[in-house]
């Protein structure tokens, strides 16, 4: 598993409360007469992401716009990814968290929420992202670190929703 918090690791979420285990949430899905009842019930999916995102914003004491001027993601785009009527890329992704100010473990959840793979320190480039969030590094810093490193940066691609 990447490094980082672990799938269904049952620990507070943003808001309060307490995000449920994968196993208590497989248990609700087994018992549910459809999908859609289970779906219904856990809240689970994209609508999840944007209530996590401004969650975390929330919680931060950030708002949108200083988040977005910070991850370099253009506004009219990052405030459809906040009310979820657009998802991120794996790198928008990343820059949000960038811009919110992530611990790791928020990173790798946001990540899940908005439907792309953990950060994996396996994989060179995610290596230093990783370091990047740990050490509290901004998400232009991170991409000069990338860029030294002959990796890819995080707005190589134009910050953008997934196609």
């Amino acid at each position: 598993m990447p490094s980082g918090a672990g799938v269904g690791a049952g620990v507070g979420v943003p808001g309060g409360g307490r995000e449920p285990l994968t196993e208590e949430l497989l248990a609700r899905l087994l018992v549910s007469a459809t999908p859609q009842e289970y779906l219904d019930q856990t809240q689970v999916g994209e609508r999840d992401f944007a209530a996590y995102l401004r969650g975390l914003l929330q919680q931060k004491g950030r708002t949108r716009a200083d988040v977005l001027r910070a991850c370099d993601v253009s506004p009219s785009f990052g405030y459809q990814v906040f009310q979820g009527v657009r998802r991120p890329s794996r790198d928008t992704a990343i820059a949000l968290a960038f811009g919110l100010g992530c611990s790791l473990r928020e990173a790798q959840r946001l990540l899940r929420r908005a439907g792309h793979s953990e950060l994996y320190c396996k994989v060179r480039r995610d290596a230093v992202i990783i370091f990047c969030l740990e050490h509290g590094y901004s998400r232009f810093e991170c991409d000069d670190e990338l860029f030294r490193l002959g990796e890819k940066t995080i707005g190589a691609d134009g910050a953008g929703a997934v196609d």
